[in-house]
């Protein structure tokens, strides 16, 4: 007799399913990871060709963009050439179509707010790097962003200068609000200047922003506040730390967990809506709590998780065990912009080919890969 029994259907993938998360209505919990371009105009505008590019994401049904990181000041922020800004209204205006076309297609987005500290290497307006110490950044500048040789040795940032950085960010979530924006992300990872200040190898002060991670986290604290007290109530703010950095992928918080739990408190204790780690896919899925689960645990706020997630066991595994609430996806999106849609019609995704971003990461560069 034949055996007529049949494998239960597959359940859904879930973050298909909508979710309120951080004040945000969001269709499903697929997010774009913020992943730099460089293809702005050269004075920091974004371009249509962008536009289509956040568009894209959208229309292939990601739920939330984040977008790469944007300059905030016209002193130390920006990070690289063609590098988008948000330090006027020029700037602030030419975003508008890309918001337009998010929100046209059902998604939200939010702006990534930020600063590079020392690991700049294309600043229109200083021909100095600024830091928290004088202490040259490891490794070399990033060939694909446009950058060769050793990191410059930076200035060490005074008080009015730190000042001023905080008055950028804070200047520029108000004009992301009033541009349309649904939220901002406050750039604390990858070895950027919040990041930088957070690192005791590259924050060898000795004043109120030194030391143990009370000073070390104070400037992460400052900007967090100034940004939730410029953009008012019911403006979605969100944090991003990392352990690992652009020029330091091994790098590890030396305090573990309680280091984490600390850096974690401080960003929601000083107003921010989520929290979002970065690179924490290279640490999944071990036999115990994961960095955004911790986060979630000890913070309350719901939070993001970033690599490797847009494998679908993976990302399964994140969401049903609770160890987060919303997926970013970088280089799997790159290949996949509709991968909200191929994982609704249980399709396999594309694999990413990292020659894409050579040998520049831009724009230009993925349309001439495409056509080839």
């Amino acid at each position: 007799m034949s055996d007529t029994r049949t494998s239960a259907p597959r359940a859904p993938h879930p973050a298909l399913a909508a979710c309120r998360f951080a004040g945000l209505e969001l269709r499903n919990r697929f997010a774009v990871a913020p992943m730099t371009r460089v293809s702005a105009t050269e004075d920091g505008r974004a371009t249509e060709q962008m536009a289509a590019y956040y568009g894209a994401f959208a229309e292939g049904g990601f739920g939330l963009l984040i977008t790469e990181g944007t300059y905030t000041d016209t002193a130390f922020g920006q990070g690289y050439l063609h590098q988008p800004g948000i330090t006027d209204e020029a700037q602030a205006a030419a975003w508008r179509s890309v918001v337009d076309r998010a929100h046209a297609a059902g998604a939200r987005i939010v702006l990534q707010l930020m600063h590079a500290g020392a690991l700049a290497q294309g600043n229109r307006f200083r021909d100095r790097t600024a830091g928290p110490s004088a202490v040259r950044p490891m490794g070399e500048q990033l060939a694909k962003y446009r950058g060769s040789g050793p990191w410059p040795v930076p200035l060490e940032m005074t008080s009015g200068q730190i000042d001023e950085a905080v008055e950028g960010f804070a200047a520029a979530a108000v004009r992301a609000r009033d541009t349309g924006f649904d939220g901002v992300e406050i750039h604390a990872a990858n070895g950027y200047l919040l990041d930088q200040f957070l690192t005791p190898y590259t924050n060898l002060r000795t004043d109120a922003y030194g030391g143990e991670i009370e000073g070390r986290s104070r400037l992460l604290r400052e900007v967090t506040a100034a940004v939730r007290d410029a953009a008012g109530p019911g403006f979605t703010v969100g944090v991003r730390l990392s352990q690992g950095k652009i020029n330091n992928f091994g790098w590890r918080w030396q305090g573990g967990d309680v280091e984490a739990a600390a850096l974690f408190g401080a960003a929601v204790g000083a107003g921010a809506d989520y929290l979002h780690l970065a690179g924490s896919g290279r640490d999944w899925l071990p036999d115990g709590p994961t960095l955004p689960g911790l986060a979630r645990k000890v913070t309350g706020v719901p939070v993001i998780a970033n690599g490797g997630l847009h494998e679908e066991a993976v990302a399964r595994r994140v969401l049903d065990e609770g160890h987060a609430d919303v997926l970013a996806i970088g280089t799997g999106a790159l290949a996949n912009p509709d991968l909200p849609h191929k994982a609704a019609a249980g399709a396999l995704p594309t694999a990413f080919d990292p020659q894409v971003l050579e040998p520049l990461a831009t724009l230009d560069n993925a349309l001439t890969y495409a056509s080839a």
